[in-house]
């Protein structure tokens, strides 16, 4: 039996170097509190799971405004109570909404919107040190979303935890009723082909961690495996001291192009080949409680 001060030192020994590290000082990367921007009630989807398990999904009207507009459209009808998440493919997607659950639509619904995958505009303030494989220039919004370009076209780019619009084959474009997000390395071959409708910026566990499916492309082939859906609300639907509120850091100032370097550009002492870029996936916006 080790005696109490040689047993404190083996359990010392046994602590990762890398958890004894002092924290770090403060740098040029860090942001300020005024680069913290609020994220409206009315862009922020809260989807309730079975045991209370919630999910919040920030949306993204200024790049899918018809796709949106179904979405509050669908909250606000109470359409995805009692829907379920039915779909878990293993480092690909998890998918929730009407499957065989429930198909008929609120009248004011627009069953296939316009195909809300690209624009014509590049509205990107930062950009990354390396060439893309899917597009000439990546970078953020100002407001922190991932962006492309091929140079005459823009869009949002399928990283971890953005939240896609599911459809058939074209011309469907799916009405936002079921929605999916990615839940493993970045399918950037989907971009430009699915509306990307929003990101999950807290509880992605919940889906990510669920058990995979059996069947055809990670489908519960048991009804009994669906994950149900007690509710999903805007939060500007919710009670004012029941309202989540999210915070997301802006991106067009010195400071976030520093946070952005520091990430293209990994430094001693843990890191001894820096890359020398990084990909837009492994680098979006932080977003956070607010305070």
């Amino acid at each position: 039996m080790l005696k109490p001060l040689l047993a404190l030192s083996a359990l010392t020994a046994a602590v990762p170097a890398i958890a004894q590290t002092a924290p770090a000082a403060p740098t040029a990367a860090d942001a300020a509190a005024s680069d913290w921007q609020p994220i409206p009630d009315n862009e922020l989807l809260v989807m309730t799971l079975r045991g209370g398990h919630q999910v919040f999904i920030r949306l993204a009207p200024r790049y899918a405004p018809a796709h949106v507009a179904n979405i509050r459209k669908l909250a606000e009808a109470r359409w995805w109570d009692g829907t379920s998440v039915y779909r878990v493919q293993d480092n690909y997607v998890a998918q929730w909404g009407g499957g065989d659950d429930k198909t008929t639509l609120p009248p004011t619904v627009i069953e296939n919107p316009p195909a809300e995958y690209e624009w014509s505009r590049y509205d990107g303030v930062t950009n990354f040190a390396r060439a893309d494989p899917y597009a000439v220039k990546t970078g953020h919004s100002a407001d922190g979303w991932p962006l492309a370009t091929d140079g005459k076209t823009s869009w949002l780019t399928h990283c971890y935890g953005m939240v896609g619009v599911a459809r058939d084959l074209a011309p469907s474009t799916g009405s936002g009723a079921e929605l999916y997000t990615v839940i493993g390395h970045a399918p950037r071959h989907l971009d430009r082909n699915i509306a990307i409708v929003g990101r999950v910026v807290e509880g992605i566990q919940w889906l990510s961690a669920l058990p995979r499916g059996g069947g055809s492309l990670g489908v519960y082939e048991n009804p009994a495996e669906r994950v149900p859906i007690l509710s999903a609300r805007l939060a500007s639907q919710l009670p004012e001291d029941e309202r989540p509120h999210f915070q997301v850091r802006a991106t067009d100032n010195e400071r976030f192009a520093a946070w952005l370097s520091e990430r293209e550009n990994r430094k001693p002492p843990f890191f001894t080949m820096p890359a020398g870029g990084a990909d837009i996936c492994n680098a979006q916006a932080p977003i956070r409680r607010a305070p």
